[in-house]
């Protein structure tokens, strides 16, 4: 519409621009990743100044008991975000029959962990800044400061989610497998906005941590039980680098779903240059790790008046149903 035109229907010109602006915002608000509508890395710098401090000396102390609870934090944060963004719902305990969690999906029965130490993180924030952080932005701040904490690199963390109220199981029975092949990997991150470098990028979180064996490429030796951890970096399995990489390329990755990356057929054109790429560079690797976490952390937040600020992480604040 020409400037022209508007100038003597002002009012109504007004209105007609403020309502598109509104519809583009809500949509933006609930786009997939890169749109982090209403997110911002000072969001709680005036309601509570000490988030991040708190998250850190709470990770930090668990750390200590537990060399394990980086990995596990980051891979919360990756599994509540594929499932139906990141709004904490794989943080919700069953609830029946409003609540049907997601933490018993196979790919996160008896896998996923760390709720203990979310928890924990929660009781603190609340002590300090009652009803203020919410759960979705406890598992991106931790994952940020596990990262950190384990030697990767520093990233500033946009903030501002609200908690989801409904779980997604259907969503979570599809998330990324250590069986899929890379097509199906490439599709599952490309429907939510997530590219080559991003899967690559992001699945670079497995240079730490652990996994059960039932799960890696050589599977279990004879009479270990499908649950004893492997390292998925048998070179530094607490550290974050770009050993990961190195390990590709020597053939090495435990995870089937990783060593796809060189392995499988459409590698050669998609994939295999940006693992040769993060093995020869550290610092090439870090500064797309923390850009893909950005990106990951933005799929579908839920901002403004939707959601709810969770008491407690594994259930809705109260009301009736």
């Amino acid at each position: 519409m020409a400037v022209s035109s508007c100038f003597p229907l002002a009012a109504r010109c007004s209105l007609l621009l403020t309502a598109a602006l509104v519809l583009a915002l809500s949509h933006e608000a609930h786009g997939h990743a890169g749109a982090g509508a209403g997110l911002s890395s000072s969001f709680y710098d005036d309601s509570c100044p000490s988030a991040h401090d708190i998250v850190r000396r709470v990770i930090q102390s668990a750390r200590v008991a537990n060399a394990r609870i980086p990995a596990s934090l980051i891979r919360l944060h990756f599994h509540d975000c594929f499932v139906q963004g990141c709004d904490g719902s794989l943080l919700l305990d069953n609830d029946l029959p409003a609540i049907m969690t997601e933490k018993e999906v196979p790919a996160n029965n008896r896998s996923v962990r760390g709720f203990d130490v979310v928890d924990d993180i929660k009781h603190a924030l609340e002590n300090a800044c009652p009803g203020i952080v919410s759960c979705a932005d406890i598992l991106a701040l931790a994952s940020e400061i596990s990262v950190e904490l384990a030697g990767g690199p520093r990233w500033s963390v946009p903030l501002g989610r609200r908690d989801g109220t409904t779980t997604n199981v259907e969503s979570a029975n599809n998330l990324p497998s250590p069986f899929d092949s890379l097509q199906t990997l490439q599709e599952k991150f490309r429907n939510l906005g997530l590219d080559d470098t991003d899967l690559v990028a992001l699945q670079g979180a497995h240079t730490f941590g652990r996994a059960q064996c039932q799960f890696t490429q050589q599977n279990c030796s004879a009479g270990q039980d499908g649950e004893t951890l492997v390292n998925l970096d048998t070179v530094t399995p607490d550290v974050f680098d770009n050993k990961y990489y190195g390990n590709l390329l020597h053939g090495r990755a435990p995870l089937p779903s990783d060593q796809v990356m060189l392995s499988d057929p459409v590698a050669a054109t998609t994939t295999a240059s940006i693992v040769h790429r993060f093995s020869g560079s550290q610092k090439d690797f870090f500064k797309n790790f923390a850009a893909s976490m950005v990106k990951m952390g933005n799929i579908s937040p839920l901002t403004g008046r939707a959601g709810e600020i969770r008491n407690n992480c594994r259930r809705v604040n109260k009301k009736p149903y």
